[in-house]
């Protein structure tokens, strides 16, 4: 009998010493950092792995476990390119998220914020050193960073593949991914403190570009209540519409004629590392499934997933193609806006050849501006969710000896795409000569973030008023310089040149 007490009692305190959750799939114990109360859960499986017969299928539910594993460790990226960010393993086998949280028990109900990566749909992670959740929990968030498929094993259409799913997101595996990560969210994270009535998704890039597609997707809905969106919408950067079923598929048979493959089977066979060396893969796509229609339609009938979003972008960021000289850029503007070129070129003149590139800077810069605008008009439109937009300025301190690099000086200025995360994380690691300013500025975004996690707004006590964007009321955004206070709104000829294209892209 006291062999058997001691039994127990040896089990009840190696469950208290690793933190031992219980999830749907089995047991996880996670690791307590020494200098505070913080839980981390690191490398669990949200679904099965996605190889061999798996490889290009919607994903499946991950296999049940017996006994307690150990998530002390990150799980692998997902194939790429380059490492995710980080000096994980690459492999196929690669849907693993990963947790922090402060709560002390299952009763907090905290709320809950998932991230989701960017990196072009090709490169990236959810355990990149940047994307670190501990300070965000700190402030009383539970966060979750997810992995997802990428490049053309996240991305890729195929005649056969359509007919073996029946059109049920055939292409858009790594939106797919994304929608299981927030099934596993419903079914757990209330064993982890968290709040599943309370659920933000937000991201940076595509991962923000996922985001908003994840508003569009019927498959989503109910798993997520907030949506924040960093430097992207459903089609990223620019303006645009999302490409077709039919349109993936012929780039997919030109692919798969690239590897020799004569057939889903043959594409299947084929090592992962032939598969990612073949070619990049797009994004998503309009799969009329999980994706059933161009957003910029879902929006406009204000059929999305109607949440309350905060949206923005950075100063210095453009993706607008620089000319080589001003008669390029004459024809790229032609090309591209047709009829409404002329008037285009008013407003971003490229008389010679170094006003045509700093003009294709600043109007790839506010593109992504109006694009940011632009999803916070049309969620503003419902009059049922609240839209908040900001504008990061700040600049933050270089790497020592940089030569522009991931955070370094863009021609402008060094706001530029990515600036902002280690603001938002509040997470400034690294070399850099982080100064009290950034320190500061740093405490009140991710303040904002967490406060918009928690109740769909972003304010709270001791934060400059942010206001709410209205289309007919207030145009300003929250700017994010040395300090936080609502900036000027942004110059209307500028944006009604964008707001023209982009009713005629939709006009058919």
């Amino acid at each position: 009998m006291r062999y058997g007490l001691l039994i127990i009692a040896a089990v009840a305190a190696f469950a208290a010493s690793n933190d031992v959750v219980k999830l749907d799939s089995g047991q996880v114990a996670g690791t307590t950092r020494a200098t505070s109360d913080m839980r981390i859960f690191k490398g669990i499986p949200f679904a099965a792995p996605p190889v061999g017969d798996l490889r290009w299928r919607a994903p499946q539910p991950a296999a049940h476990w017996g006994g307690v594993r150990q998530a002390d460790a990150f799980g692998p990226v997902c194939m790429q390119n380059a490492g995710g960010g980080s000096d994980q393993k690459v492999s196929e086998d690669c849907l693993y998220l990963n947790v922090w949280t402060g709560a002390k028990s299952a009763s907090e109900k905290r709320p809950v914020m998932v991230w989701i990566y960017g990196g072009g749909y090709n490169t990236g992670s959810g355990s990149q050193p940047d994307y670190d959740g501990e300070a965000l929990a700190k402030k009383g968030a539970v966060v979750v960073t997810i992995n997802y498929r990428l490049g053309v094993f996240g991305f890729f259409s195929y005649p056969e593949l359509t007919r073996e799913s029946d059109r049920r997101g055939a292409g858009n595996f790594g939106l797919l991914d994304s929608i299981a990560a927030l099934q596993w969210v419903q079914k757990n994270i209330a064993a982890f403190g968290g709040d599943p009535k309370r659920v933000t998704i937000f991201g940076e890039s595509a991962g923000a570009g996922l985001v908003a597609n994840l508003m569009v997707s019927p498959q989503a809905k109910g798993l997520f209540h907030r949506a924040i969106g960093e430097s992207s919408s459903w089609t990223t950067a620019t303006i645009g519409r999302l490409g077709t079923l039919a349109e993936a598929e012929q780039a997919g048979v030109k692919y798969a004629d690239g590897l020799g493959a004569k057939s889903l089977a043959e594409l299947r066979a084929k090592p992962a590392d032939q598969i990612l060396k073949a070619g990049r893969g797009g994004g998503p796509i309009v799969d009329g499934w999980s994706i059933p229609e161009d957003p910029g339609i879902v929006f406009a009938q204000g059929k999305q997933n109607d949440v309350p979003v905060l949206v923005g972008s950075n100063r210095d960021e453009s993706f607008g193609a620089t000319p080589a000289n001003a008669a390029q850029y004459a024809e790229q503007s032609h090309k591209r806006y047709g009829d409404l070129a002329d008037s285009f070129m008013k407003v971003y003149p490229g008389a010679s050849d170094e006003q045509a590139k700093d003009s294709a800077f600043f109007a790839g810069r506010d593109e992504m501006v109006f694009v940011m605008r632009n999803w916070a008009r049309m969620e503003s439109k419902t009059g049922k969710s609240k839209a908040y937009v900001f504008f990061f300025t700040h600049q933050p301190p270089v790497q020592p000896n940089a030569k522009g690099g991931k955070f370094g000086p863009g021609p402008h200025g060094s706001a530029v795409h990515t600036s902002e995360l280690p603001y938002v994380f509040n997470n400034l690691r690294g070399p850099r000569a982080w100064t009290d300013v950034d320190r500061q500025v740093a405490d009140t975004m991710s303040s904002y973030w967490v406060n918009f996690a928690a109740t769909g707004d972003p304010n709270g006590k001791g934060l400059p008023k942010w206001i709410a964007y209205e289309d007919n009321k207030n145009k300003n955004a929250m700017e994010f310089g040395d300090k936080a206070a609502m900036g000027p709104a942004p110059d209307e000829a500028k944006l009604a040149g964008f707001q023209a294209y982009y009713d005629k892209l939709y006009a058919h």
